[in-house]
Parts: structure tokens; sequence; C-alpha cells
């Protein structure tokens, strides 16, 4: 499974509370998200902060800060394999999105 993705972020809407100091710098959770369609600008990706279990229960807005898209594919896209867990293989084995990210 490989694919390429350009994107470009408008740094300018990264929350600086969302920001976490580490050991070796500053980091800030972001989520990708791949369409099967591109919109009116020829995009198919979308960039966000990722939000935690409680901002997704609340239903709040997501903050979008980048779009870009797919320019290299080997036609197969698949999760990252977990540990003690299979691969999902199709887009009809979607997971549970209300699931806690690992991040």
């Amino acid at each position: 499974m490989s694919a390429i993705v350009n994107f470009s972020l408008d740094l300018t809407k990264l929350p600086k509370d969302k920001m976490i100091k580490g050991k070796k710098g500053t980091y800030i959770n972001l989520s990708l998200s791949l369409n099967d369609q591109t919109n009116q600008f020829g995009s198919n990706a979308s960039v966000v902060i990722t939000q935690s279990k409680e901002e997704r229960e609340a239903k709040q807005d997501r903050i979008y800060v980048g779009n870009g898209k797919v320019i290299w594919t080997d036609g197969t896209i698949k999760t990252a394999d977990k540990e003690n867990a299979p691969a999902l293989t199709s887009a009809a084995q979607q997971p549970d999105r209300d699931e806690d990210l690992p991040f």
C-alpha cells in the first residue's frame, strides 16, 4: 500500500492551544482525509486539526487547515496495522469514528 499526497497548510489557522511541547520540538496532531472524488479546485484531500473524543461527541466544527490531492497511488489503500488486529482493506470496512485516536 502506497500513496503520495501533496497538501498545503495554512499555518495561521493552527491553534496554539492544540500544540504539544515535546522533548524534540512542538507538535500538533492533524488528520488527513482522502475522498474518492475531487472538488471544484481539483483537490481530493483535506487536513484538519485532530479532534478529541469529547469534541467529536459535542459535534464541534472541525478546524480545516489545508487541502491537497493524491498525486500517486499503487491502487490499494488500507489502514495501518494495529497490534493484535487485522488490517482493514476495503472501503466497506471503515473504522469506528467514535473511538479515540491514538495521539
